[in-house]
């Protein structure tokens, strides 16, 4: 892997935006959001002792300035019919990571995609029906593509997601 060069595996790196500062009123709503994405704008107004518009204009200046990038909803992947789940690693060829993103991002059951450093590139979280589609998934979309030059499949036994913590 280049060291200096900015970008991942050689690649050029997109300039970076600046971080947006907060103050404690902004990590109180991002909390709450985080909890619970569907809170009303006058629930969480309430909450951070201000009034519905500026929790509003607050939320929407979240949003514009990319702080809060989407809502979404923790699934059980169990209950969904995703029983088997697993991280696998790649290597990948050099040079060759937004293809590889854009590839991985079509699989399906696909749900983290993480450029990695160590001993591998490129860290996948999938989560499919059983253990038959995943070793398709793997030996069949997975080491198919040029660019990957190897995999490792860890099975998840169980996992936990965290709620979010106190400080942001």
């Amino acid at each position: 892997m280049a060291e200096d060069d900015g970008g991942a595996r050689g690649e050029k790196a997109e300039p970076a935006q600046p971080p947006r500062p907060l103050d404690d009123i902004d990590r109180d709503i991002l909390r709450i959001l985080q909890t619970d994405g569907r809170a009303s704008i006058r629930s969480v107004a309430e909450r951070v002792h201000v009034s519905r518009a500026n929790a509003y204009a607050r939320i929407n200046r979240l949003l514009d300035d990319g702080v809060i990038s989407s809502f979404s909803a923790r699934i059980n992947h169990e209950r969904a019919g995703q029983g088997a789940s697993a991280y696998i690693t790649l290597k990948i060829v050099q040079n060759s990571w937004r293809t590889v993103r854009e590839q991985l991002q079509e699989l399906p059951g696909a749900a983290h995609i993480a450029l990695v450093s160590g001993d591998f590139d490129v860290l996948l979280l999938v989560h499919t029906p059983d253990n038959r589609t995943l070793r398709e998934l793997v030996l069949t979309r997975l080491q198919s593509m040029p660019e990957v030059l190897s995999t490792r499949t860890l099975l998840v036994f169980e996992e936990t997601d965290l709620d979010p913590g106190p400080a942001l």
